[in-house]
């Protein structure tokens, strides 16, 4: 009797997990059971339908630094499989993966269906058995692997099994592997933007500024890249780095905190001081509201110099000196206060899951029970956005078929 590999989740980390097992030990039968009636749901969104596989960053020390959580279990990880090896293993599938200017990484179709039928053909073609609605409520040690319970009612044995199922927003969902003798690290949303409901700024939704600071008061919290304004608050790369980086403090905080943003990439508060009187003297005759000489979209300007008490038709020689900092407090500090997030869609990721000190992170193995696996999302391992948290789905999955393939 061939033995039999059960993989629950079918996404990213599920399906690379599956097909690269099948793949490698052609006697291992796997199947590949998902909850829900999709497949790769989360590769058909991400990018906005363009799939962000992987970043353009080789270097594994540059790499771990992505990762808010799991530096450490990553860096040995990424020995064995890493974004090299990802594009090596789709273009041997006829998949060609494209950088752009940031580093982020897809398909030269800009198709996410493009990864989704190269997975969904290496499932076919090496026999991997896919079924939908296939609801896993518990995983029991018997005296040969595992017996899985599905949709409450029906049995299955395995003789591995590979955890894929994502994150869990509820330490509660994880019961069913703490039973099996593991540790949850309590889960909360790691990608989300800044709600700032009833602030003028949202007037200007749409607007996008290519470099902004962005700190979180009182905190060591800061992030820098673009940002977007929205009709609820702020979103873009800037705001979801530091809701990465925050998740837990800005859990703790409830959501309810003050940021500063930096609008302008080459100056601080201080050196814009400096500079400042030489600025007024090139613009000195013409009003304040015609163009502003930092670069910002003509909507924000004119909102923060609304905001600062300053008419559009002020001329720049005759600014009085209060207004004057003010402006340059603005445009290197300006204060708001956040009241609450809203989860990116595309990049939905959990901080928290399965404690990485009980995963051996060279074969994914769990430590408290021979024969289980993990990939992906489940284990306390989150990246920020960029086509990170992919990539660990790819180097989880693939490191855990290595491994159950060769018993």
């Amino acid at each position: 009797m061939s033995k039999q590999l059960i993989v629950i989740g079918g996404g990213a980390a599920g399906f690379f997990c599956a097909v690269n097992a099948a793949r490698t030990n052609p006697d291992l039968r796997v199947v590949l059971l998902e909850k829900s009636n999709k497949l790769l749901s989360k590769v058909k969104i991400s990018g906005g339908g363009r799939c962000n596989t992987t970043h353009a960053c080789f270097d594994i020390v540059e790499l771990v630094r992505h990762y808010p959580r799991g530096q450490q279990f990553l860096k040995k990880a990424f020995h064995w499989f890493n974004p090299n090896h990802t594009l090596e293993w789709f273009r041997q599938r006829g998949v060609q993966l494209i950088t752009e200017a940031d580093g982020r990484m897809f398909p030269s179709t800009h198709q996410s269906q493009t990864i989704i039928d190269c997975l969904l053909k290496e499932a076919d073609r090496y026999g991997v058995q896919v079924l939908l609605h296939q609801d896993v409520t518990a995983i029991k040690r018997s005296k040969n692997g595992f017996t899985l319970t599905i949709n409450k009612t029906e049995s299955v044995q395995a003789d591995y099994v590979c955890v894929a199922t994502g994150g869990f927003p509820k330490a509660a969902m994880f019961q069913w592997l703490e039973e099996l003798g593991h540790t949850i690290v309590s889960p909360v949303p790691s990608l989300f933007t800044f709600n700032m409901p009833g602030n003028p700024v949202t007037s200007l939704m749409g607007v996008s500024v290519p470099m902004a600071t962005v700190k979180v008061s009182g905190s060591k919290l800061t992030a820098s890249g673009p940002l977007l304004i929205t009709h609820w608050g702020m979103s873009g790369p800037a705001i979801l780095r530091v809701s990465a980086w925050g998740a837990r403090e800005l859990s703790d905080k409830g959501y309810q905190f003050s940021i500063m943003v930096n609008w302008l990439q080459d100056y601080t508060e201080q050196n814009l001081r400096d500079a400042w009187p030489g600025i007024r003297q090139t613009q000195a005759a013409q009003p304040m509201g015609n163009k502003n000489p930092f670069g910002l979209p003509a909507r924000l300007w004119l909102y923060l110099l609304e905001q600062c008490g300053i008419s559009p038709e002020q001329r720049w020689a005759d600014l009085k000196s209060g207004l004057q900092n003010k402006l340059i407090q603005y445009l290197c500090a300006q204060p708001f206060e956040v009241r609450g997030k809203t989860t990116f869609k595309e990049e939905f990721v959990t901080a928290g899951g399965i404690q990485l000190a009980e995963i051996n992170p060279n074969t994914m193995e769990s430590r408290k029970c021979a024969g289980l696996y993990f990939a992906g999302e489940i284990m306390d391992v989150d990246g920020i956005t960029g086509g990170f948290n992919f990539q660990h789905a790819w180097t989880s999955g693939y490191i855990a078929s290595q491994a159950i393939a060769g018993l």
